[in-house]
């Protein structure tokens, strides 16, 4: 990966809002597969096309296909592996039942995308050219898109293990290492396609206030450990340095008051194999976990990619606010080691509008001029 050598480098997190006939498409595949699939796929095409100009147009510096052909960001697994059907899992809520105005406030953001089966079955590749046809689509699209570097997302086997529950391997580790063995094959793929392998990793924060937040926190970090431990046995023979992950608590609109602090996971958070870590820093109940890199010590090569704009509200954050966020982080850890980022995703479901389309645009626009103003100052500092 590019480190932030004569300015601050910019990226986002992965998914980026879908065109209305994608979203439409996606609905009609999910409830008659293959009736419209070619009319998909170049919807889809047509949609990776559009986002990679528009990234290019924002001034962003290591893009990617925004996750167009995607319902979501974890879930479209369960329709190119073995293993899964039955009862359908239980709806993952906002954390927080006891609101319940925010609770019906929060159905009209809901994503029409609902469908989540349990674990019934040993995972196996079923359907790989589909993951490969996502690859290859992304490539064809950056091929000749002028950016610093390109990306491609995919779910951590403990991610990928919190939304699609077990109910056939014996243990929840088992469950999780049997996901590692057959996910290894698409982060190979991804990172031998040329792309840096994004893994989506918000098991790592989200467990706590969405699974577990009946247990002790000693309890929590060891479940967290074990994913940890699953994931860098899945990318063990990978390029560190061909690696980054997200973690984050949510993309919901809900109170976050339980969301476990930055500090009391970071330690675990670091021992993945990945160079960078991206996490939300905008956020009112994150922005002030900036401090904790005063005395969190990096690990030699990793590099941070905190989030400097919100992907949850319209305001279109000033570029002063995100010029300030940025070089607070680089005062604790160092110009080199920062990559200025996006708390969430813009598109984590497809059908799911949070934030209004143009106003993600103009949003990644600020986030490019907050960062071209944090490398005036930091360059300026270091003259």
């Amino acid at each position: 990966m590019k480190r932030s050598v004569d300015r601050i480098l910019t990226t986002h997190t992965g998914s980026l809002p879908r065109t209305g006939k994608v979203v439409e498409l996606l609905l009609a595949e999910q409830k008659k597969p293959g009736a419209r699939r070619a009319e998909l796929a170049a919807a889809v095409a047509e949609a990776v096309a559009g986002v990679v100009h528009n990234q290019v147009a924002s001034g962003l510096d290591i893009i990617n296909d925004g996750e167009q052909g995607r319902t979501d960001y974890t879930v479209h697994v369960m329709d190119r592996l073995t293993g899964y059907g039955g009862e359908s899992a239980a709806p993952m809520g906002t954390g927080d039942e006891e609101f319940p105005e925010l609770a019906q406030l929060l159905k009209q953001f809901a994503s029409p995308f609902q469908h989540r089966p349990a674990c019934n079955g040993p995972i196996a590749w079923r359907d790989w050219p589909a993951a490969q046809a996502d690859i290859d689509r992304a490539k064809a699209a950056t091929s000749n898109a002028k950016a610093e570097e390109f990306f491609m997302t995919s779910p951590s086997p403990g991610q990928i293990a919190r939304y699609l529950k077990n109910k056939y391997y014996p243990t929840e580790e088992a469950y999780v290492y049997a996901l590692a063995d057959v996910m290894r094959r698409e982060y190979a793929a991804i990172v031998e396609a040329g792309f840096i392998l994004q893994l989506d990793c918000p098991d790592l924060a989200m467990l706590r206030h969405m699974v577990y937040l009946d247990k002790s926190l000693t309890e929590f970090r060891k479940i967290i450990a074990i994913n940890v431990a699953a994931l860098n046995y899945a990318v063990r023979d990978l390029p560190v340095d061909r690696m980054r992950m997200h973690v984050c608590w949510g993309s919901t609109l809900a109170a976050h008051h339980t969301d476990v602090e930055l500090k009391d996971i970071i330690d675990i958070v670091l021992s993945a194999r990945p160079q960078a870590v991206s996490f939300p820093g905008a956020n009112p109940r994150h922005e002030h976990e900036w401090k904790i890199w005063r005395n969190v010590k990096l690990p030699p090569g990793k590099i941070i990619i905190p989030g400097v704009i919100d992907s949850t509200s319209n305001f279109v954050e000033h570029p002063e606010l995100v010029a300030d966020r940025i070089v607070n982080y680089a005062g604790a850890v160092g110009r080199e080691n920062v990559i200025a980022g996006v708390d969430c995703g813009f598109g984590t479901f497809a059908g799911r509008v949070q934030v209004d389309s143009k106003i993600v645009w103009l949003k990644l626009q600020s986030l490019v001029e907050g960062a071209r103003r944090a490398s005036k100052v930091l360059w300026k500092k270091a003259a």
